[in-house]
């Protein structure tokens, strides 16, 4: 296989075990985020909730990736997650299975993220609800740490979808 050279070229497994292909959401711009419901970053999911229905009309894709590499902070099944996410914050944005997203195991959406997008320590994930923002053209990437806040990031999105 070819080096990726856009997010567009993989796909992840959503939590109802579904196969969900990036290529379907080409053109869009997506925001990708490492979640946990026991985090205290968890409040984001509202946040996050909010801005996947003020842009999904104009194309924005929401994808989270619950994981539980950091601090054990994701202990839940995929269904525990996504009735958690339901329940407490509304969220019907696409969530995957339950991933890693440092190591030799991480998923390869997340080697390619952090490939292309160095974070202020390197190019590892530091922790939960790291945020990264893909343009419609699937190659550039804005990352975002955790405490940047969903609305703090709303001019971006903004800004990819007036292009």
């Amino acid at each position: 296989m070819s080096k990726p050279s856009s997010i567009y070229d993989f796909e992840f497994t959503n939590n109802r075990g579904e196969l969900v292909a990036l290529a379907d959401f080409v053109g869009k711009p997506v925001l990708v985020v490492n979640t946990a419901s026991k985090c205290g970053f968890t409040p984001q999911y509202e946040g996050l909730q909010k801005l996947h229905e003020e842009f999904r009309e104009q194309g924005l894709i929401v994808l989270g990736f619950p994981c539980d590499q950091f601090a054990h902070q994701e202990p839940g099944s995929d269904q525990e997650i996504d009735e958690f996410c339901k329940v407490n914050f509304g969220v019907d944005f696409a969530l995957s299975q339950k991933v890693n997203v440092n190591g030799k195991d991480a998923h390869p959406i997340y080697q390619f993220l952090k490939s292309h997008s160095k974070g202020l320590l390197g190019g590892g994930i530091k922790w939960n609800f790291t945020k990264f923002l893909i343009a419609p053209d699937g190659k550039s990437i804005r990352r975002y740490a955790p405490s940047t806040a969903p609305e703090d990031i709303r001019s971006d999105i903004k800004s990819l979808i007036s292009k």
